[in-house]
């Protein structure tokens, strides 16, 4: 394993790279709150590439070694079937997010319902049940409300994306100083 300090002296050496992703990490939050829908479209386009590319080296990588695997067309329809989404996204981001945001409701109401049957069957097994039954009732509320009004539903979720980096980055720039003192 690594010698005792090992750690923390690698952190104290690096505590500017710690503050640069703290620092990152809070202007992402910053400007998603500020902006949730154009920080939604940026992780849109994101995704678009990340998918595209993946989809070509898929592609690539299966004819390149087509001889040495003999089910290398899978990797192909894989790679095809990455760059089409990537296409997608890229090109109607709002068929993605309307699609995203059905996901999530349809979950939110299948897992309420779930859970609202669950306590039903417990209730003579054990006690609080009526607190599953206001868990699964909240998450049938939530689904509900994305799909009434999708765009409130996004937003949401872009500002609980917000939350957690703005928390992320000011913890990473607490500990970027902390362990800067470390050096000495």
């Amino acid at each position: 394993m690594f010698p005792s300090g090992y750690l923390s002296k690698a952190l104290a050496h690096g505590w500017w790279l710690l503050l640069l992703r703290g620092i990152a990490a809070l202007l992402f939050g910053v400007l998603t709150l500020a902006q949730p829908g154009a920080s939604a479209t940026v992780l849109l386009l994101l995704f678009a590439i990340y998918a595209m590319a993946d989809g070509v080296i898929g592609i690539w990588s299966a004819v390149v070694n087509r001889r040495a695997n003999t089910r290398w067309w899978s990797l192909v329809l894989w790679g095809i079937a990455s760059i089409l989404a990537g296409l997608v996204a890229l090109f109607a981001p709002s068929l993605v997010l309307a699609f995203a945001i059905a996901y999530i409701a349809f979950w939110a109401i299948a897992t309420g319902v779930l859970q609202i049957a669950a306590a039903i069957r417990l209730r003579k097994e054990i006690a609080g049940e009526w607190l599953l039954i206001a868990a699964g009732a909240l998450s049938v509320l939530f689904g509900l409300l994305l799909i009434v009004n999708p765009l409130a539903g996004l937003i949401s979720i872009m500002g609980l994306i917000a939350f957690y980096a703005v928390v992320f980055g000011t913890l990473l720039t607490v500990l970027a100083f902390r362990v800067r003192r470390l050096r000495s």
